[in-house]
């Protein structure tokens, strides 16, 4: 918990211009980036000796629909980790409503690809400057986002037939 806690107030101070929180969620140390400086602060993550986050173990949203203490509704959620320090890092960045639209990493972690593809197509929110970004698990037919809390679960969908 304490390494957490240094670790999280570490990243912080180092970068004070893109980080806004950090703290210690679930005994991991996470902090919040503001939406336009992800793709910067991943480059240095990875970069610099000190954290060395050379792995994207995952990365994923989350739909804060009729949360009234939350000003803004969705929130990407980056899980990094460094081989090196053995140490792991949450980074969350708030995604507006109106613009749900964040940088893509994947030039960063080429892990990135894939889910991003997923939250786009779960959740609806795109990734500017990724490679090909397309539904993975959804047809390409299918209107809506099927996580997104506002998505009705009896929406009738298009009937497609048999791919040629």
């Amino acid at each position: 918990m304490e390494h957490a806690a240094a670790l999280a107030r570490s990243v912080k101070e180092r970068y004070p211009n893109l980080v806004t929180e950090g703290s210690v969620s679930g005994g991991h140390a996470t902090v919040v980036v503001k939406r336009e400086g992800i793709l910067s602060l991943g480059r240095a993550l990875k970069a610099d000796p000190a954290f060395a986050f050379d792995m994207l173990m995952d990365l994923f949203a989350v739909d804060y629909l009729h949360w009234e203490e939350r000003a803004v509704r969705f929130e990407v959620v980056y899980n990094l980790y460094s081989l090196t320090h053995s140490h792991r890092l949450f980074v969350k960045v708030p995604v507006p409503e109106t613009e749900p639209s964040v940088d893509s990493v994947t030039p960063v972690w080429a892990a990135a690809d894939w889910f991003e593809r997923e939250t786009w197509d779960m959740m609806g929110i795109s990734f500017k400057g990724h490679p090909h970004l397309k539904r993975i698990l959804m047809y390409e037919g299918f209107q809506g986002h099927a996580l997104r809390k506002d998505y009705r679960y009896n929406q009738r969908q298009p009937i497609i037939g048999p791919v040629n």
